[in-house]
């Protein structure tokens, strides 16, 4: 009866699921709450020295039961997509079920400072990367596929020098709206989860008083939020009882941003 009970929290067993930018971070916290489920995972890095991070979350998912790979990728290079959805698939079977778009990048320059480079590097990784690695999972993705994009309270906030970290996130939402239109015939469900700040490397890029007044303003404990907050609500949109909820921008901020 023990070994029953257990299987029932497996709510995604079986299911295989991509997780890119899963060696750190925010990422690591969402592969393992998937793995943690039941899903097989797949660990998607992009430099050399992320690796050795990269295999200690395989084996992580491996003790927990699952089973899990890790592909070196960058997401800036438009031949990525077809490399990780490749690899994916000869380690799992013919379908992916979930695909959580995560990796992403965020850095703050002045209007005066932005470079063209600039502006490509953040919209190549945050906006194209999402959209190619989708249209490459799409063919492959077996009712009721979970699309999930990791957007950010800067979507929908004003905040200086960070104009194309936000313009970014934005386009990602926007994207979000329409992928969920375009693929819902098939039954699939595509959503953008927006964190506000959390424990992790990246919030140590954000300027320290821009982190102290989202903290005044956060209803919740005033407080940043933990990996597990977040990874609590993209398990559960990857999950079969998600299903009627799709095109939705949901903010999982303690209550700093109300939508």
């Amino acid at each position: 009866m023990a070994s029953t009970a257990s299987e029932q929290h497996l709510t995604l067993k079986d299911k295989v699921a991509i997780v890119t930018g899963s060696s750190r971070g925010i990422g690591v916290g969402l592969a393992l709450e998937l793995a943690r489920r039941g899903a097989k995972i797949t660990i998607v890095y992009t430099s050399e020295k992320s690796a050795p991070l990269a295999q200690d979350v395989v084996s992580q998912i491996e003790a927990l039961g699952t089973r899990a790979i890790a592909v070196r990728a960058d997401l800036g290079h438009i031949d990525a997509p077809d490399k990780i959805v490749k690899a994916t698939l000869e380690a799992f079977g013919d379908h992916i079920d979930i695909l959580v778009n995560n990796a992403g990048i965020e850095f703050g320059s002045s209007l005066e400072e932005i470079t063209p480079e600039d502006f490509a590097k953040m919209f190549h990784i945050n906006v194209r990367g999402p959209l190619l690695l989708t249209k490459a999972v799409v063919p492959h993705l077996r009712a009721p596929g979970r699309i999930i994009n990791l957007s950010s309270v800067g979507s929908r906030s004003g905040f200086a020098g960070l104009s194309l970290y936000c313009s970014s996130k934005a386009a990602l939402e926007g994207m979000t709206r329409c992928l969920a239109a375009e693929l819902g015939d098939a039954g699939h469900t595509v959503n953008a989860v927006l964190p506000g700040p959390v424990e992790s490397e990246m919030l140590e890029n954000v300027p320290k008083d821009l982190v102290e007044m989202q903290k005044k303003v956060t209803p919740v404990q005033h407080r940043v939020g933990k990996v597990g907050d977040v990874a609590q609500v993209v398990a559960w949109l990857a999950e079969e009882q998600s299903g009627w909820i799709s095109g939705q921008c949901i903010s999982a901020s303690g209550g700093y941003l109300m939508l």
